[in-house]
C-alpha cells in the first residue's frame, strides 16, 4: 500500500502563485491531482505519465498549472500560478499502482488507485 502525503495549500491572494507536493512512499505509476470545491464534486486537474511525457490538463487550468514529477524523490508537484478565487478547493493528489494505456485512465478518478489526505487552497479576491 503506497501512501501520499501533499503539502503547500494555504490562503493566496488572486493573481498569486502556490506549488503543491506530493511525495509517495512507494513507487508509482501515472499520478494526477484532483480538486474538491464545497458542495462540488471532485474534478480532475492534471495528471503526468511515469514519465512526465504525458500531461494533460483540465480547461479550467490550462496555461496557468504545471504539473511535473521527480521519480527519485517519488514527488509530483503542482505549480499554480495566475490563481483565481474560483480555484479554492482542497487538492488530492492520487497515483496508479500500474501503468495505463489509455488516455481517458488519465482524467478518471476510478483509475486512480492511491489517494492523499487533500490540503486547502484558498484564494481570496
Amino acid at each position: 500500500q503506497v501512501q501520499l502525503v501533499e503539502s503547500g495549500g494555504g490562503l493566496e491572494q488572486a493573481g498569486g502563485s502556490l506549488r503543491l507536493s506530493c511525495a509517495a512512499s512507494g513507487r508509482t505509476f501515472t499520478m494526477g491531482w484532483f480538486r474538491q470545491a464545497p458542495g462540488k464534486e471532485r474534478e480532475f486537474v492534471a495528471a503526468i505519465s511515469t514519465s512526465g511525457g504525458i500531461t494533460p490538463y483540465a480547461d479550467p487550468v490550462k496555461g496557468r498549472f504545471t504539473i511535473s514529477r521527480d521519480n527519485a524523490k517519488n514527488t509530483v508537484y503542482l505549480q499554480m500560478n495566475s490563481l483565481k478565487p474560483e480555484d479554492t478547493a482542497v487538492y488530492y493528489c492520487a497515483a496508479q499502482s500500474k501503468p495505463t494505456f489509455s488516455s481517458s485512465s488519465y482524467r478518471s478518478l476510478t483509475a486512480y488507485d492511491y489517494w492523499g489526505q487533500g490540503t486547502q487552497v484558498t484564494v481570496s479576491s
